[in-house]
Formats: C-alpha cells, sequence, structure tokens
C-alpha cells in the first residue's frame, strides 16, 4: 500500500489556468492549493513549467491526469505512464487521480472520457490498471467517479460498490466529484443523496465541484452535460453540504475549464466553497 506524503489541506482550491498566474500569486484567498493537468505540464521546459514550479513554492499541488485511460482494454500507454512519473518525481504533489473511465482504442486516443460497464471483468482490469500505475508512480493514486448519460444492461455491480471494491484490492483512494453525482443522477434518474448514502465516504481524498450545462433528450426529459464552463448551480452546492455531512471536511476543489472566467468571478466560488467547509466544521 501507498501512503499519500502530502496530504491536501481541507480548504477551498481551484483549477489553475495560467492566465490567472499573476492574480494568485498577488492574492489567492481563500484558495489554498492548485490543481493541474497532468497532460499540459509533461513538456521538458518553457513558461509553463516555470510557472509551475514557482506555484509549488507557494501552494500545495494536486496532479489530475485525464489521459491514462484507466478503463481501457489495452494496456497502458507505457510512454505516457513515464512522463507522468517524471513529472510527479520533480513536482512531488499532495494528490494524484485519475478518472474512472476510458479513452483510447487501439492506437486512438478520443478526446473524452468514456464510460464502462461495471462487471467482473472490467473490475478486474481496472485494478490491474491502478496497480500498475501506483506501482510506477510509487504513490497512491485517487480514482474519481464519472458523470454517466447512459447505462449499461450488462453491469452487475452498482457504481459505488465498484469504487468501494476498486479501492479495497488495490488500495487506492476516492475523488468525489459531486456535480458528476448530480448529473449522472438526473440523467439516470436516481437519487443523488441516496447515491452519497451508499458511497463510501471514509475513502474520500478530494471532492470536486464543477458547473454543468442543461439540454434535453430525444423524450424530452432533462440532459445535464458536465460542461465545466459555468459557475457552480445551487442543487449541487445543496448537494455538497449533504456530502459534507458523512465526509467532514476534505479538499474542495472549484474546476472551470472552459469559458474560463476572470479571477473575481473564480476566487468568489472559492469562497463560496470555503463557507461550505466553515459550515460543517462548526
Amino acid at each position: 500500500m501507498f501512503d499519500q506524503t502530502n496530504a491536501l489541506p481541507p480548504a477551498p482550491g481551484v483549477g489553475y489556468k495560467p492566465q490567472h498566474f499573476s492574480d494568485i500569486l498577488d492574492d489567492a484567498a481563500p484558495v489554498q492549493w492548485l490543481e493541474i493537468h497532468a497532460e499540459n505540464y509533461m513538456g521538458d521546459g518553457g513558461r509553463p513549467l516555470a510557472q509551475l514550479r514557482a506555484l509549488s513554492e507557494r501552494f500545495a499541488i494536486s496532479v489530475h491526469g485525464v489521459g491514462l485511460s484507466i478503463g481501457g482494454e489495452g494496456r497502458l500507454d507505457r510512454e505516457h505512464l513515464a512522463r507522468l512519473k517524471h513529472l510527479c518525481g520533480w513536482l512531488n504533489p499532495a494528490s494524484f487521480s485519475e478518472h474512472l473511465a476510458w479513452s483510447t482504442h487501439d492506437s486512438h486516443f478520443l478526446n473524452d472520457l468514456l464510460p464502462l460497464p461495471y462487471t467482473d471483468a472490467t473490475l478486474q482490469r481496472v485494478a490491474d490498471h491502478i496497480d500498475e500505475v501506483q506501482e510506477v508512480l510509487g504513490r497512491r493514486m485517487l480514482l474519481e467517479n464519472p458523470s454517466s448519460y447512459l447505462a449499461f444492461a450488462e453491469s452487475t455491480w452498482s457504481e459505488t460498490d465498484f469504487l468501494r471494491e476498486l479501492a479495497r484490492r488495490t488500495g487506492c483512494g476516492l475523488l468525489l466529484d459531486v456535480n458528476n453525482v448530480f448529473v449522472s443522477a438526473t440523467n439516470l434518474g436516481y437519487s443523488p443523496q441516496g447515491y452519497i448514502d451508499a458511497y463510501p465516504a471514509d475513502l474520500v481524498g478530494e471532492i470536486h465541484l464543477g458547473g454543468h450545462d442543461e439540454d434535453h433528450d430525444d423524450h424530452g426529459s432533462p440532459l445535464l452535460i458536465d460542461s465545466h464552463g459555468r459557475e457552480v448551480a445551487d442543487p449541487v452546492w445543496a448537494l455538497l453540504d449533504y456530502t459534507l455531512e458523512q465526509t467532514g471536511p476534505r479538499p474542495l476543489l472549484i474546476e472551470w475549464d472552459t469559458d474560463v472566467p476572470d479571477w473575481p468571478t473564480l476566487a468568489a466560488e472559492a469562497r463560496r466553497a470555503e463557507t461550505a467547509l466553515n459550515r460543517v466544521t462548526a
């Protein structure tokens, strides 16, 4: 088993965007940690790495992978994994996470995080991939629950039990994305609070929040899209309050990856996250 050598503080963090570099150095309150996407920092130098080095001297850093294809049927990309090991080696992040999803087929990379059927075969494959990642990196990883738009008829595990069993087999931790829970529950017609009740709260290493877009499917039913392109919706904030009652204070990230706002707008979302954490602490 691998320990988390530097834990993130149970405080607000934001997904780092280069346009906010100067603002963060001038006044980052209330943000106490930053998340980066690993694939943006796998080069050998230049301004992005120089800025990241400067930020890492003042903030805890969480590395979030989007390209390992943990759920893919093929072997993990060894070159990609080696670049990830190099990044984590010099940066020594407080946390590393990836998605319960797949994004590769044969030699092709798909620019999306696609869902998996929850079967015994999938469970074994994903567990093997997590073991490999943790062995190569020499650190524990967190696995994030996906946002879903369909359910597989062949699934024999619930998502929460599937995640629990993966953690039991591999020793990995979990990243609980509350917006993903709300999106999936709306799209698939189940209770988001019921999902949280069944989720292994003791394994949560981070909590994520992001914005979603609203649409309708061909039958006129609500369809939510996990876009990360706007403020967090009020029902998701309410679900966060319910979640924190189960988990207690945890590192809480605001994700805003498209149509990125100015720093004051993003910082305002982080302050709202701080207020939610303060309520559960009190």
